[in-house]
């Protein structure tokens, strides 16, 4: 073990390293606004991750949770990334069922972009409504 191992590591940094964000400012937006939390309590950007601790992440509409493996702050390829954590069962069946459905279901208003066009708003003023 090392000093870096003792000492603990920045979860911005941490978060950015086992590439669960693309850069550490969008780490540092994520903890402040409360979608990651460490040990089930939400935390600043700054706290210090040890080996052990339970990091949940909350992106989209998926949670991912993760136990810390091995601590780090350099970025490197994707399979070292998956090395630093290990994610828990139940994280791992629920992003698998949300990817499932996601792959069943569309959301109809998902590929909509901006206004209606004129056609569009006609078809919308038509459409009677459900008493």
């Amino acid at each position: 073990m090392n000093a870096e191992d003792h000492a603990g590591v920045r979860l911005d940094k941490w978060l950015w390293a086992a590439r669960f964000y693309k850069s550490r400012t969008l780490a540092v937006t994520a903890v402040e606004m409360g979608r990651v939390h460490l040990n089930n309590e939400r935390v600043k950007p700054a706290r210090l991750l040890r080996v052990g601790d339970k990091v949940s992440i909350q992106k989209d509409q998926i949670r991912t949770e993760v136990f810390v493996r091995f601590l780090g702050e350099v970025r490197r390829s994707a399979p070292l990334a998956k090395l630093m954590y290990e994610e828990t069962i139940e994280s791992l069946f629920a992003r698998q069922t949300a990817t499932e459905r996601k792959k069943l279901y569309a959301e109809p208003a998902q590929n909509r972009v901006g206004r209606p066009t004129k056609r569009e708003r006609r078809a919308l003023t038509r459409i009677e409504p459900i008493d």
